[in-house]
């Protein structure tokens, strides 16, 4: 557990440096850097969904949108996640009209990835953080820049990160019997994707595609590759 510790404490401190410098920095170069943070973020998601290299890897992940959506949008996951979002900004008396989006947006960045899953693994199986720990750096740097543009509820996805790390390091034994390198690899083009909506609502100050409703697609690739592959 100690790298998902890590990268919890590294998001709260990013997240509070953000807001010790927020409204210091002139709106045009918080906007710029949003959207250059936002560039980046399209290129880790594209990345990580070219990492498809067989004939019907494509269409896993096609299907596995498609029916994660679905799903998504039965389970209102994105729904659920705003509601989430509100409780706490009312329970802090947060006056911010940018807390659910920060909350929302830097959960999915920061818990959707292969560095998540496989860090975890690492960090329970081997004892071994380090993969965690590389994700600890990047995510208090990119914290500082979130927290920056759309304020503290960047801090509480430290909330989602220790849940869904540490659940994964404490079943690491299970997930890594599970787990083939087909079933990562359709799981990361298919989370990439996640990943470059996320950067295009980010870029365009928008939430027209509902990233947490396609969650599901997740899961729902790793059943698929494991029924093909």
């Amino acid at each position: 557990m100690i790298g998902t510790l890590v990268n919890v404490l590294s998001v709260l401190a990013g997240s509070t440096l953000g807001v010790i410098f927020r409204g210091k920095f002139p709106d045009k170069i918080q906007k710029t850097l949003i959207q250059g943070i936002s560039l980046a973020v399209i290129l880790i998601g594209f990345q990580m969904a070219l990492s498809i290299e067989k004939s019907p890897d494509i269409i896993l992940v096609i299907f596995s949108l498609v029916i994660g959506a679905v799903i998504g949008e039965l389970l209102e996951i994105e729904k659920r996640l705003n509601d989430f979002g509100n409780t706490l900004k009312e329970r802090f008396a947060a006056k911010d009209a940018l807390f659910v989006q920060g909350f929302v947006q830097a959960s999915l960045i920061y818990c959707v990835g292969a560095m998540a899953i496989m860090g975890s693994i690492q960090d329970g199986l081997n004892n071994d953080p380090s993969i965690l720990f590389t994700k600890s750096l990047l995510d208090g740097v990119t914290a500082i820049a979130f927290a920056a543009s759309s304020g503290i509820g960047v801090a509480f996805s430290a909330i989602p990160i220790l849940i869904y790390q540490g659940s994964i390091t404490i079943f690491a034994s299970w997930a890594e019997g599970f787990l083939t390198a087909d079933m990562i690899r359709i799981m990361t083009a298919t989370g990439g994707l996640l990943i470059v909506a996320i950067g295009l609502n980010m870029l365009a100050k928008t939430e027209n595609i509902k990233t947490g409703n396609l969650l599901p697609a997740l899961a729902v690739a790793v059943i698929l590759s494991s029924i093909v592959f």
